[in-house]
């Protein structure tokens, strides 16, 4: 019944694309984007791919439109200054990294990057946004879950049509180890992981967990797999902004239990600083399997405008 509205919204997204007059910035730029609403793991690939770049001597800025975020922007995160309720919680997580210009209006973000002399801006998202133009694109795909049903927003998770999608791909980030075939898609298709940091941190530990990301039970997974007893656990929506009542209420059942509570890093910070006490979080960063291939894709950012 909700397929003729998924219809529509693709169609949508096909019409933005063809109106577009994008803003052409001076610095080059590289989308991590999806197909997919929510949960594909698009901020720890931008965060690996801009440390990357740095490495290579680019000035890397982040755009990103700062969801769940109050502010509109265009302005530039400052940790000591901006809450997730600001600017979002992965905007947070980017500003810890390189700089990051939250800006709904993407092409005066850009601008605003262009000004603090960024040589390379990554966009966390923005991959059906046609307002700047971009060098680079990277569609990344959850290996585990695809595409969902195949269908579009609402009667399925896709954002436009897949061939639609692949098409203005440079590159496929398949990230997790689940077997996903994408026969009509020609370009490379790239590998990647996301490693906890210091895994052992929770070994034979008793944990109470909870995560408010696109599928908690991959935040859950992972703990077992560092080893970590779990004796019990908590999904809240993607994004959820944790209440006082909440927190206390985890709070207890994990000392009840005598367990450590533990939590994303999107969650954390999504937390208020004064009610952090106590609580753990999980790291985790993104492990490209083929480093050639990627530095290959890397260097046409050099070359996109030579």
């Amino acid at each position: 019944m909700l397929a003729p509205l998924g219809a529509l919204y693709g169609r949508s997204v096909r019409t933005r694309q063809l109106n577009a007059r994008p803003y052409r910035s001076k610095a080059r730029v590289l989308c991590v984007g999806n197909l997919t609403a929510g949960g594909s793991g698009k901020t720890p690939i931008a965060i690996t791919l801009a440390r990357i770049l740095a490495a290579r001597q680019h000035k890397v800025a982040f755009l990103t439109r700062g969801y769940r975020g109050r502010l509109s922007g265009p302005i530039v995160v400052h940790p000591t200054r901006h809450n997730a309720h600001d600017v979002g919680d992965e905007a947070l997580l980017l500003a810890a990294v390189a700089p990051t210009i939250v800006s709904r209006d993407r092409a005066r973000g850009a601008e605003l990057a262009d000004k603090l002399g960024a040589s390379v801006i990554v966009m966390d998202d923005g991959f059906q946004n046609f307002q700047l133009a971009k060098d680079l694109s990277f569609v990344v795909v959850d290996s585990e879950t695809g595409f969902g049903n195949g269908r579009l927003i609402p009667a399925g998770p896709l954002r436009e049509p897949i061939d639609q999608g692949l098409a203005r791909a440079d590159a496929v980030v398949l990230l997790g180890n689940g077997a996903l075939p994408l026969p009509r898609f020609r370009g490379p298709i790239l590998r990647a992981e996301l490693h906890p940091a210091a895994p052992e941190r929770f070994a034979g530990r008793s944990v109470y967990a909870m995560a408010g990301i696109g599928r908690p039970e991959k935040f859950f997974h992972t703990l077992k797999a560092m080893g970590a007893r779990i004796v019990g656990t908590r999904a809240f929506p993607d994004h959820h902004r944790y209440t006082l009542l909440e927190i206390e209420a985890v709070r207890q059942i994990a000392a009840n239990a005598g367990a450590l509570l533990v939590t994303t890093e999107k969650d954390y910070v999504r937390i208020d600083a004064n009610r952090r006490d106590g609580i753990l979080c999980v790291p985790v960063h993104a492990v490209f399997a083929d480093a050639p291939n990627l530095g290959i894709l890397l260097d046409k950012l050099a070359e996109a405008r030579a």
